[in-house]
């Protein structure tokens, strides 16, 4: 039912930004939440920010916190993920997903993999030190 295309990812040095885009399509009305996550060799994939649909508020995962940042057009068909101040241990797949649950209280589950529904095939960010 939704659609989700990422594009964006790159070779950068360590303090560089990037710019991610999720392209949305489909019935993205459904959505209640999106995020990003990602997921390097050898880790389990994990949640880096999301936002709530029906007002932008949003979420980050503590160790990108202050670096990136995630947003939504009024339309809510392009997601993005801006990315400051590169790590190397930011290197990983990146992958765009929507829910379209209604989350309990536990922010947790904002960031968690269980909650979404749809995802997209991912784009490679490699951070050089």
């Amino acid at each position: 039912q939704v659609q989700l295309v990422e594009s964006g990812g790159g070779s950068v040095q360590a303090g560089g930004s990037l710019r991610l885009s999720c392209a949305a399509s489909g019935d993205t009305y459904r959505n209640t939440y999106m995020g990003w996550f990602r997921q390097a060799p050898g880790k389990e994939r994990e949640g880096v920010a999301a936002v709530r649909a029906r007002d932008d508020n949003t979420y980050y995962a503590g160790s990108v916190k202050g670096r990136f940042t995630i947003s939504q057009d009024n339309a809510k068909s392009t997601l993005s993920l801006q990315m400051d101040t590169l790590k190397p241990e930011d290197t990983a797949m990146y992958y765009c997903a929507a829910s379209t649950r209604s989350l309990g209280w536990d922010p947790r589950l904002r960031l968690s993999e269980h909650t979404y529904d749809y995802w997209g095939q991912g784009t490679q960010v490699t951070v050089s030190a």
